[in-house]
């Protein structure tokens, strides 16, 4: 998808041409250029299962309406939201719907020209470990992470718990706590005191700052699927 200008000024490169005096100075969506051309080696690829995925069909239909509403409130106004770091935070048991709607704001966010980020956090660790193999720079990854328009984490909670995974998530998202970047993000994790064992107090403390909550109850949808 081609770079486009959100304020309809410049031909999407960052940059306005003033003819009278022959120079070229920088765009007001200047930040935005730079930010997607950080963003470019990250993963900004919607799953081949959720690229169908719509707010009008099955399964968003058959999920709670009033946290389904926030979801597309938020999709329908995505530059706001994301201009303003704002995020979501889907949480629930597994197979409630979670990932559905965060893939629709990333989605969203996609269509509109953002960049976005999506890794589920099994594999986002995976990629900080392989900078540290290959003796990649690390703090240059974390710099791409931050700058990215929307960070799209699945499953935080989910990866056995070390000293290096917690100072890892905490750094991610105290970057874009930092850099008032938007984050959107899922768990399978309710009580949160034992969100806190998990993933620590502090990096919940700015989660919850950032992210407006999303609770998702029920049954494992998948179930449903395997027994039909």
């Amino acid at each position: 998808m081609s770079a486009r200008c959100l304020l309809g000024l410049c031909d999407g490169s960052g940059f306005l041409f003033d003819e009278a005096s022959n120079t070229a100075y920088n765009c007001q969506c200047r930040p935005q250029q730079v930010a997607l051309a950080k963003a470019r080696s990250l993963s900004a690829v919607i799953p081949r299962r959720y690229r169908d995925v719509a707010f009008e069909r099955p399964p968003v239909t058959d999920m709670d309406p009033a946290i389904v509403a926030a979801t597309r409130r938020f999709a329908q106004t995505i530059d706001e939201k994301l201009n303003a770091g704002r995020g979501l935070w889907f949480m629930g048991p597994v197979g409630t719907g979670k990932t559905t709607l965060a893939m629709l704001v990333s989605k969203a966010a996609l269509q509109a020209g953002r960049s976005v980020a999506i890794y589920s956090l099994p594999r986002l660790l995976n990629e900080i470990r392989e900078t540290h193999r290959a003796d990649r720079s690390h703090v240059h990854l974390l710099d791409r992470l931050t700058a990215v328009d929307l960070l799209h984490i699945d499953d935080v909670g989910a990866e056995r718990t070390t000293d290096w995974v917690l100072e890892e998530l905490y750094s991610i998202v105290n970057a874009r706590y930092e850099d008032g970047r938007s984050i959107v993000i899922t768990t399978n994790i309710l009580d949160r005191e034992a969100l806190c064992e998990q993933i620590t107090e502090r990096t919940v403390s700015r989660l919850t700052e950032m992210c407006d909550e999303l609770p998702l109850l029920g049954h494992d949808r998948r179930m449903d699927l395997r027994t039909a």
